[in-house]
């Protein structure tokens, strides 16, 4: 499979790909073990570097609602249980990414955690999946532990087509996506990550549609904007104090091409989003962005 990192080339490429199984379900991992135990990312700590805290009360009623948001849409939400020991399992989007195999059977790629406080999520979360008749594969470059991959926190699968977006440079390392395409049979556009403030590409990217994201500029090189640009008609960007916390506004998630579920407050991105004719619903996931998530990373979307 290709990788693509020249813009010249991008739109063809994107226009060849095979159609993608659009999501028919969402899987949520409960937060009852959900907490700030360590430092993984800048979000964790405050302006003094002290760590946040939060509250699980308010953070099991902020993520009832996400799942709820998802059900009034039409889906049929999995919850599975979080582990004690794994405070951050609660952001499911980071280690699988669901595909569809040649033979059209529901699949998942296990992910390589770059952080060895979240390395025992992983099995977990394959036991869940093969749960639910989705069959599970790792990545065949063992003998290279040191080539992460975080899953669909930077794997993001463009809507109705066989096209990964694939962020590196934090998480995930820039060699892994060969194997990557390879496995899940899909040409994945390559995008250098260098603020790690977003440290997954799903902190400065949402997929709205295969014509439309949100994206902050900031997070790109100048040739991965460009890229970004050539591949979707519409690129809405988001300002850095939106993108960034507490808004985390492209963390968002448009499960069905109309509806963007968002975390509240982000009122420039609200009215471009308005704009262009998408319904955003706000929710409140301020809890889970002192960890460095929000809605994007509490869900994963199955096929």
């Amino acid at each position: 499979m290709s990788l693509l990192k020249d813009p010249a080339d991008a739109t063809l490429k994107a226009c060849e790909a095979e159609e993608m199984i659009l999501a028919k379900k969402i899987a949520m991992v409960n937060p009852m073990y959900f907490d700030l135990k360590y430092a993984i990312n800048p979000h964790m700590k405050d302006d003094a570097g002290n760590m946040h805290s939060v509250d699980r009360d308010v953070a099991l009623g902020q993520w009832q609602e996400l799942k709820g948001a998802y059900e009034s849409l039409g889906f049929e939400v999995v919850v599975w249980d979080g582990e004690p020991g794994f405070p951050d399992m609660v952001f499911c989007a980071n280690q699988s990414l669901p595909y569809i195999d040649q033979q059209g059977r529901p699949s998942a790629l296990m992910s390589r955690m770059a952080s060895a406080p979240r390395s025992g999520e992983v099995p977990f979360i394959e036991s869940n999946l093969q749960s639910m008749s989705i069959q599970t594969n790792k990545l065949t470059v063992s003998d290279h532990p040191e080539l992460y991959f975080e899953g669909t926190g930077d794997a993001l699968w463009v809507p109705g087509r066989r096209l990964i977006l694939g962020g590196y440079g934090f998480r995930t390392h820039q060699s892994v996506y060969e194997d990557v395409g390879r496995i899940v049979n899909s040409p994945i556009a390559l995008f250098e990550l260098r603020n790690p403030k977003f440290y997954h590409l799903d902190t400065c990217l949402s997929i709205l549609s295969d014509t439309t994201v949100l994206a902050c500029r900031e997070a790109y090189t100048e040739t991965g904007w460009n890229l970004l640009s050539c591949l979707f008609e519409d690129v809405i960007e988001v300002s850095v104090e939106e993108s960034d916390s507490p808004g985390f506004a492209c963390n968002a998630h448009c499960p069905d091409g109309k509806h963007v579920l968002i975390q509240k407050g982000n009122r420039q991105c609200l009215a471009q989003l308005n704009e262009r004719g998408f319904i955003p619903i706000e929710l409140n996931t301020d809890q889970f962005i002192l960890s460095g998530g929000s809605v994007f990373c509490l869900k994963l979307v199955c096929f």
